[in-house]
Formats: structure tokens, C-alpha cells, sequence
């Protein structure tokens, strides 16, 4: 590891950015998204450029012609240079001769610190870097995070911030309280499933009747029930939440239509529980599996009931939701996709691979 990730609290001092092409553009979109007071320089043929720039962004900035002096560069958190070569030799030198951490924009050999790709959920800041080896594969792999992590994970953490003075004084009034635990249950329990499903209020209010009864929120949690549909039992098509749901359960329960790929997606130490029908040997009936996913969840398991295709449409997934709510468990269901759309889609990317023409008329776009 050639960098060390750090986050700078960028509201202690000011940033100093040197140019106002399009690369300090970039990264003044950049130091704005993040609340930093920015000190901005640029040559005096560039100011008509620096203002009308410094219009597109909200709060404070600093905007002053020329070249920083000394002085500017010592009493700044950190400088950014875009400004050419030459001109960011000189302040890569001189950030260096000051102790101020400096980056140059394209110039690796001039900089102490480097900017990673970020994927920005508000409270939830994921940084990739690559030590500066490839900008291009940091980026690739910021699209893969992106893709799979909750679009609300940032308002669930500013929601656990909101409560964070709530969580000190139920450790001084619980003995024993560990806040720790507690998050954790909060996280991977019904709270945070419900949260991250879009039932923000009923998340709120259960986490808030949490917090005031805490000793028995950790003595009694109970877990959940994840209804998924397995899709038409190609691991490929499994849905982003499908999979999320397998890698967060302590249990999962399935039938015969699950095949092993599908199961490998599973958490590594999850509990399989084979609940379909085998040749020659009778199932267990729908009553039992019920009983079952109900016992799992009140042991304060993350559970899953997956089933092929879409388990309110090809499954008994409307029995077992009716009967997990009834026990006062909490449900969430992740339908998949079913084999008819599976198969539609299948035919037409037949038929386009089959044509002829020179040219390929396919639409691709329905089988997104």
C-alpha cells in the first residue's frame, strides 16, 4: 500500500486550488460536495473563467488572481495544482518546502497525496485507489460498489448519527449496555431491513422505541425473514437485493428448484436447510416450513426463504408472509425474476444472434 487513506476534516482550514480549466473544475466540484472552504487561485487572463465558475457552487470561496504566495500555501489544509507545467512544478515545490500536503493533477511524481474514486451515499464515503497505478480501474471498481451498495445506506447512517446522544445515555443508564452490540442488532436485524427497503418512518419509530427500552431490545431482539425469488435458477439473474439478503442470512431455507450456484452465493458459515420435495421421499408440507422460518427469526436469526422464480407468483409466498406476520415477525420481500421474462428475453437475444443482416437489430435494452 503505497498511500494511506485518510479523511481530511475539511472545514478546519482552507483548500488552496491553483488553475480554472477543466481539471480545476473537476476538483473544485469535488472540495464543494465535501463543504470545503477553498482559497482559489488563477492567472489573470483566467478570472472572467474563475467567476462565472464560482456562480455554480454554494458557500464561501476565496477567489484571488495570480499565484499563491508563501504565506497562502502555509496556512492552507492542503493545495491543489492544475494550472500547466512550470507553474505546478513551482507549487509542488514549494507546498513540499512548507509541509503542506500537496496534489498536481495528473503528476504523480509531484504529489504527496493523491484523490481516490469515491462513491458518495451522504454520511457514507467509499474510497478505491490504486496508488495512482490506474485512475481507470479505480473507476471500474467504483461502478461495481456502486452498483451493489443500498441507495439509502447514507440516510440510515444519519439516522444512527441523529441518535448517537440517545445510544450514550442508554449506556449510562443500562448496565452492561454495550453500544456496539446494539448497532449491530440495529444493522442486521429488522430495523435497518426495513430502513433499507424504503420503510424509513416505521424504522425510525422502532429504532427510537429501541433506544428508550434498550436493555430488553437486547435481551429479546428477534430476527427477520427475507421472502426471495431465486429468478429461473441462473445465479446471474439474481437480483442486487437477492443477493444481499443471501450474504447477510444466518439461515437459508430452500426447495428443490435452488441448484448449487445459487447457494454458493450464500454467507459462507450460513446454515442451509433443504425444505422441498426429493424423488420418492414426501415434503415436509407448508405448515412445517412455516414453524420453521418463524423458530429461526424468534432465535434472532436474518433469514431467507428462497424459492425459483418469483415466490408470489410461481411459490407460496403470500401463505408464508401471512403467517410470518401474524406471528409478529417482521417480512421483507424480494421478488425475482420470473422464467417467462426470463425466457422472452432468452428468445429475442436468440433471435438477434441468429440474424443474418450486417446489421444487429436487436433492442437490448428490455433485458435491463
Amino acid at each position: 500500500m503505497g498511500f494511506l487513506p485518510v479523511f481530511f476534516d475539511v472545514s478546519v482550514r482552507p483548500v488552496l486550488l491553483f488553475g480554472a480549466g477543466p481539471q480545476a473544475q473537476a476538483k473544485l466540484h469535488l472540495l464543494r460536495a465535501a463543504g470545503a472552504q477553498v482559497r482559489w487561485f488563477s492567472a489573470d487572463a483566467e478570472v472572467d473563467a474563475q467567476a462565472s465558475l464560482g456562480g455554480h457552487y454554494a458557500g464561501r470561496i476565496d477567489r484571488r488572481t495570480g499565484e499563491p504566495g508563501d504565506a497562502d500555501i502555509a496556512s492552507a489544509l492542503a493545495v491543489i495544482s492544475a494550472a500547466g507545467r512550470g507553474a505546478d512544478d513551482r507549487i509542488a515545490g514549494r507546498a513540499r518546502a512548507l509541509g503542506v500536503p500537496v496534489n498536481v493533477v495528473d503528476r504523480l511524481d509531484l504529489s504527496t497525496f493523491i484523490f481516490p474514486a469515491i462513491v458518495n451515499r451522504g454520511d457514507v464515503t467509499v474510497a478505491i485507489g490504486t496508488g495512482g497505478a490506474s485512475p481507470v480501474l479505480a473507476r471500474r471498481i467504483r461502478e461495481q460498489i456502486e452498483a451493489i451498495l443500498p441507495a439509502r445506506i447514507g440516510e440510515f447512517a444519519a439516522l444512527m448519527r441523529r441518535h448517537r446522544d440517545s445510544i450514550v445515555s442508554a449506556r449510562k443508564r443500562v448496565a452492561g449496555f454495550s453500544p456496539r452490540r446494539f448497532w449491530e442488532r440495529v444493522i442486521d436485524g429488522p430495523i435497518g431491513a426495513a430502513f433499507l427497503v424504503g420503510r424509513t418512518e416505521e424504522a425510525e419509530a422502532a429504532l427510537s422505541c429501541a433506544i428508550a427500552d434498550a436493555e430488553s431490545f437486547d435481551r429479546n431482539a428477534k430476527g427477520a425473514v427475507h421472502l426471495v425469488g431465486a429468478g429461473p435458477g441462473d445465479a446471474d439473474l439474481l437480483t442486487l437485493r437477492a443477493l444481499k439478503a443471501l450474504q447477510d442470512a444466518d439461515v437459508v431455507f430452500y426447495d428443490e428448484s435452488i441448484g448449487a450456484d445459487i447457494l454458493d452465493r450464500a454467507r459462507r458459515d450460513a446454515e442451509l436447510v433443504f425444505v422441498g420435495e426429493r424423488e420418492g421421499e414426501p415434503g415436509i408440507g407448508q405448515s412445517e416450513i412455516n414453524r420453521r422460518l418463524a423458530q429461526a427469526a424468534n432465535a434472532g436469526h436474518q433469514v431467507v426463504r428462497l424459492a425459483g422464480g418469483d415466490p408470489f407468483e410461481s411459490g407460496r409466498g403470500n401463505e408464508e408472509l401471512e403467517y410470518l406476520r401474524a406471528q409478529g415477525i417482521a417480512v421483507m420481500v424480494v421478488p425475482g425474476i420470473t422464467s417467462k421474462l426470463a425466457c422472452a428475453v432468452e428468445t429475442g437475444a436468440g433471435a438477434a444472434r441468429h440474424r443474418s443482416s450486417g446489421t444487429l437489430e436487436f433492442n437490448t435494452t428490455s433485458a435491463n
